[in-house]
């Protein structure tokens, strides 16, 4: 019976003494952000590791978490309508002979290094694949990137999933 007492006390204890101001108000969901800005670029060739490259910094105005992931896409041409075409890298194209070229690209929250990688020398790569080359850049919250069900690789869809223009 005492145990009993001693319980019932403990819990009636525990539910009153528990008061305070009331905290602020919750968020309703998860608030995705995303964000994503272009670049226009000419890639150089480094010799010290003999691909093509460009590093493109991140805007200021952007806020980039570590754990974020970034896309990258890049611009094929336009449709009627001045409606661009975006395709995810890393892409391939197979040249003449047999050539191989793959742009990919790495990133840090504060940059982002677009590499064209190849089965050859890259210093003989065509000026339309490493001048004047436009890519789109979409800061993906972690969160979106886990658990969207999103098919990232269509860009149409991230974009719309993220609400952005």
């Amino acid at each position: 019976m005492k145990k009993l007492i001693f319980t019932l006390g403990t819990v009636f204890f525990l539910f009153t003494a528990c008061e305070g101001p009331q905290g602020p108000p919750g968020f309703d969901g998860i608030n995705i952000l995303g964000q994503t800005f272009e670049r226009t670029v000419n890639f150089q060739f480094n010799s010290q590791n003999g691909l093509q490259e460009s590093l493109i910094t991140i805007p200021s105005s952007i806020e980039v978490f570590e754990s974020d992931a970034i896309l990258v896409y890049r611009l094929e041409g336009q449709l009627p309508d001045n409606v661009d075409l975006w395709s995810l890298i890393p892409q391939n194209f197979f040249l003449n002979n047999g050539d191989i070229i793959q742009y990919v690209y790495n990133h840090t929250f504060f940059d982002v290094m677009i590499q064209i990688d190849g089965n050859f020398d890259l210093t003989t790569v065509p000026v339309e694949y490493t001048q004047n080359q436009t890519f789109r850049f979409v800061v993906v919250p972690s969160e979106f990137a886990t658990n969207s069900g999103v098919d990232l690789s269509d860009y149409n869809a991230v974009m719309q999933a993220l609400e952005l223009e």
